[in-house]
């Protein structure tokens, strides 16, 4: 009997073997001695299974560093740079299909369909973290910016993802590095700065500019 787990492994095993999707559910379906029926109780295409395969990569990577005792001691940069370092530990075991379903994306801006379950799953777990970060003073409120700081993670995420593809170094020792890097950069900007307190300083001046005038200055 077919079930969500055997489906997925034929199907990565067919893309790994052929370099391509089967041509049709029907062909995938008589392969591996199951019916459509079957097929489609679980998937409606095959790149329903793709969307489905890195959903989980979040969920799991989610449950994962949720578990670990230090986890409610961690920071929220601390919370980031943990679940970028496990979801590409766990990428590693499913490299090749990775390798395939990246590379055959479209090139563009907007997030491929294979990609939006996986965002879904990222972006409520940024956004968990974003507002401790803000609650406990670590991230800086800025209006307007705020509610962007879980799109730089996710652009983070697709940088490194592509990152480490390409990377052929021992053990993807750069990936590490890039993540250590680009996560620091990212919270660093997220975090309070000189800018900040130019940019308080600026709006004060813009609500009390009659006080020089109190003071004598700028009078005829």
């Amino acid at each position: 009997m077919a079930t969500i787990e055997s489906i997925q492994k034929a199907y990565i095993d067919y893309v790994l073997t052929e370099g391509h999707q089967p041509k049709s559910v029907y062909v995938f379906a008589k392969k591996n001695k199951m019916s459509e029926e079957e097929f489609y109780r679980f998937f409606g295409s095959f790149d329903a299974i793709e969307q489905h395969l890195w959903t989980n990569f979040g969920v799991r990577t989610i449950a994962e560093i949720r578990t670990q005792e230090v986890w409610n001691q961690y920071s929220a940069r601390e919370k980031a740079l943990s679940f970028f370092y496990s979801f590409f530990e766990l990428l590693k075991s499913s490299r090749s299909f990775v390798v395939y379903s990246v590379r055959k994306q479209p090139k563009s801006f907007a997030t491929p369909m294979t990609f939006t379950g996986l965002k879904d799953v990222f972006e409520s777990f940024c956004n968990d973290l974003i507002t401790e970060g803000l609650e406990s003073n670590e991230l800086s409120e800025r209006k307007f910016f705020s509610n962007r700081y879980k799109d730089a993670l996710w652009v983070q995420l697709v940088f490194i993802l592509n990152f480490w593809i390409n990377d052929s170094s021992a053990g993807f020792e750069k990936t590490d590095e890039a993540i250590e890097k680009g996560i620091n950069v990212t919270f660093d900007l997220f975090q309070r700065s000189p800018i900040d307190n130019l940019l308080d300083y600026g709006r004060f001046l813009v609500r009390h500019g009659r006080v020089k005038e109190s003071m004598g200055f700028g009078s005829n």
